[in-house]
């Protein structure tokens, strides 16, 4: 991690990806963490998936977050802070009627920040679960095929 200032607007290394529909700016990298804003219109969601080898949170800024785990689901909104530990399965939603802004983080980094370079633009859902699985993102196959 390098020192210093990285301001609200910027992402580092300028970057900006588009994955899933949503708008993640990388605010920080280390070995032991990688952190990223986020903005998530509302319609769109990351499908159940499950990190084995990260423990992974969102800390909300605005806006409200559904999210499901297999056998719960919670509402999170503004200063809420949700906490996805490694191995459970878990989907995140907008179904607010508005956009949610927020700061996600996974620790420890892994292939994470790689994988978001790989994915950002990527619209064919097969190609996306195929690059998660090669960067320790597993996918769920959705309900009506289990």
């Amino acid at each position: 991690m390098e020192k210093g200032v990285l301001k609200a607007d910027a992402g580092m290394n300028a970057l900006t990806w588009n994955v899933v529909g949503h708008t993640y700016v990388p605010k920080l990298l280390s070995e032991e963490a990688f952190v990223w804003h986020a903005t998530i219109p509302d319609g769109t969601f990351v499908p159940p998936h499950i990190h084995p080898t990260q423990d992974e949170w969102i800390y909300m800024l605005e806006g409200e977050l559904d999210i499901e785990f297999a056998d719960e689901q919670f509402k999170a909104g503004a200063g809420d802070t949700v906490k996805m530990p490694r191995g459970i399965a878990h989907g995140i939603f907008n179904r607010s009627g508005g956009t949610a802004t927020c700061i996600f983080g996974v620790s420890p980094a892994r292939e994470l920040y790689k994988l978001f370079t790989e994915l950002d633009g990527v619209s064919d859902p097969a190609e996306l679960v195929r690059l998660s699985a090669l960067r320790e993102v597993n996918f769920l196959p959705p309900p009506d095929a289990q």
